[in-house]
């Protein structure tokens, strides 16, 4: 997938008008609403954001080894964010981006983090699918995430939807049927946020062009 010449929004509005494309009307009315719920309860607002001192987290890589947010904040500014699942696209398109932008994110002395409420095996099995070079973190049961309260319940449709397609609760371990937003931030050595992407639809993305120019200026 060549994706230097195109923005990441471009490659995501594109998945998104292959998906309603491809579901029926009822589908994507569940996914509609499921939407509205997000915006309804508030989380972006909620949402730890620019200025907050990040919460400090140790959490296992897809190797089993422990990471911790401020031994990594002791190399240089960590890029931490959320993905949904390697059952989700918008996500795999995302990650794959992130990829392909680590040696200039690498450049600024940045280190990428990226969390999900997957299972450590099923984020191991997202890692090798994408060669992802930068450490993926399992959130197991959202603890994290809670914590930087960038977590949200589904709806019961949009949930019974994500059972039947690929069993969400064999994905995450639990029966919770919660999911973070697709949040990122930019932290700096002190461990305060410096860049707050937060938006209720998961397939909106931050844009690492804009993640770069935050870097120049720390």
């Amino acid at each position: 997938m060549e994706t230097n010449k195109a923005e990441l929004k471009d490659l995501l509005a594109t998945k998104q008008k292959e998906g309603i494309a491809k579901f029926s009307k009822e589908k994507n009315q569940i996914y509609a609403d499921g939407l509205k719920s997000v915006v309804a309860s508030n989380i972006v607002n909620k949402a730890y954001n620019i200025g907050d001192k990040a919460p400090n987290f140790t959490l296992k890589n897809a190797l089993n080894k422990p990471v911790s947010l401020y031994n990594e904040l002791k190399n240089g500014p960590v890029i931490l964010t959320w993905y949904r699942g390697g059952w989700c696209p918008y996500c795999n398109i995302t990650l794959h981006y992130l990829q392909e932008k680590l040696p200039e994110f690498k450049k600024e002395g940045a280190t990428l983090l990226a969390l999900t409420p997957e299972l450590p095996d099923n984020s191991l099995n997202t890692v090798e699918k994408n060669n992802l070079e930068f450490t993926v973190l399992s959130d197991v049961d959202n603890l994290v995430g809670k914590e930087y309260k960038v977590v949200f319940k589904l709806t019961d449709e949009v949930a019974a939807i994500y059972e039947a397609g690929f069993g969400l609760s064999n994905k995450n371990g639990n029966k919770d049927n919660e999911l973070p937003l697709a949040a990122t931030y930019v932290i700096d050595t002190n461990g305060i946020i410096k860049y707050a992407f937060l938006d209720a639809d998961y397939r909106k993305r931050a844009e690492p062009s804009e993640i770069i120019s935050v870097l120049k200026k720390l």
